[in-house]
């Protein structure tokens, strides 16, 4: 199949693998709009492609993402052309539409996804690697949702109580700590630490592996288990949270800490310093 022209993406077919890697170094790959967008859309043609039996969502650069595009010259830019919808109701659907709906389809893609992660993975950036079945972590891979330490309980599409326990979970979320690779991978939140140099070829052997499994049997596999954990009540956890931070959006913006452009990207610079790990 033929996959289209994007600006945000880099779109690499190796046999049976189909490697989708975010590029916006610029901006530590932060997820604005459009690239959201486009993921969307790739893995929308993916899953008819039936050259393509595992895709792996990378990121070019030091850092898989730093999280949402709070007001980069492109996405303002996108703002300009494609004005945001004002208020708490345009707030509400925008949060819904690109952070929850669109997640929710990627982490029932019917095929199998491995999130390859180095360096920073915060709040937006867990959102994209938690949606992926496997992640494979760099040792200088870190991750942190610092949505409490911003005025808001979580990110939006909060699976992080589903990947490593509802106490842990609370644990990170009331400090913002950072969680080493190391740590993830003792906690459930990454499969495999891998060293830096070797990321690209560890996650690549690992799909072409899979690869070599029957389609349908490991479509089969996916599902089932995605359908455990619904029945165990992801889904209706992700959908209650999400309502939860959406209370919380409201009280932000009367408090005026509205998260969207210059403001915010103010904001994220002074929010970590009287804990002394912002880097």
């Amino acid at each position: 199949m033929t996959y289209g022209e994007y600006t945000a993406l880099l779109i690499d077919q190796q046999g049976a693998v189909l490697k989708v890697t975010v590029d916006r170094p610029h901006v530590l790959n932060a997820q604005s709009r459009v690239m959201r967008e486009e993921f969307d859309e790739v893995l929308d043609i993916a899953a008819e492609d039936d050259e393509v039996r595992v895709v792996i969502v990378a990121a070019s650069g030091d850092h898989f993402s730093a999280g949402h595009d709070l007001g980069s010259a492109e996405e303002m830019a996108d703002r300009e052309q494609r004005p945001l919808t004002p208020g708490y109701a345009g707030a509400y659907t925008r949060a819904w539409d690109l952070n929850v709906a669109n997640t929710l389809r990627w982490r029932n893609f019917p095929k199998p996804t491995i999130a390859q992660v180095q360096g920073y993975c915060i709040m937006g950036g867990i959102i994209l690697a938690t949606a992926c079945d496997l992640i494979i972590a760099a040792d200088d891979a870190r991750f942190a949702d610092r949505t409490v330490r911003w005025g808001g309980p979580h990110v939006q599409y909060a699976s992080l109580p589903w990947e490593i326990g509802f106490r842990k979970a609370k644990e990170y979320l009331f400090t913002g700590d950072w969680i080493t690779a190391v740590e993830a991978e003792r906690i459930g939140l990454a499969n495999k630490v891998v060293p830096r140099e070797k990321l690209d070829e560890e996650t690549m052997d690992l799909a072409q592996r899979i690869a070599l499994q029957d389609p349908f049997a490991v479509r089969l596999a996916k599902t089932s288990i995605n359908m455990a954990q619904d029945e165990a009540g992801f889904h209706n956890g992700i959908m209650n949270s999400f309502h939860v931070y959406s209370s919380a959006t409201g009280a932000r913006r009367e408090q005026q800490k509205d998260e969207d452009g210059p403001a915010g990207i103010e904001r994220a610079r002074n929010r970590d310093a009287q804990f002394g790990d912002h880097h």
